[in-house]
């Protein structure tokens, strides 16, 4: 004979919050897409500092010569 099975004795919503209560418990591990968005967009704006400052005159200039001495040195 095969027995019947048993009927759910706990109902949904406390399956549920003791869900909720697992999901909550466990760490977070990553960055949700808020924090992605807000990361691309320091990053772009620290890579468009950087430009500025690395193409600026003075900048361009030191390396020149920076080179320009390195290959007077070679020669």
């Amino acid at each position: 004979m095969t027995e019947t099975p048993e009927p759910d004795t706990e109902p949904r919503t406390g399956l549920l919050a003791r869900r909720w209560t697992l999901l909550r418990a466990t760490p977070e591990a990553g960055m949700s897409t808020a924090e992605y968005a807000v990361g691309t967009v320091a990053a772009c704006a620290f890579a468009a500092v950087l430009y500025r400052v690395v193409t600026g005159g003075s900048i361009v200039t030191g390396l020149t010569d920076l080179v320009e001495s390195a290959l007077a040195t070679l020669s």
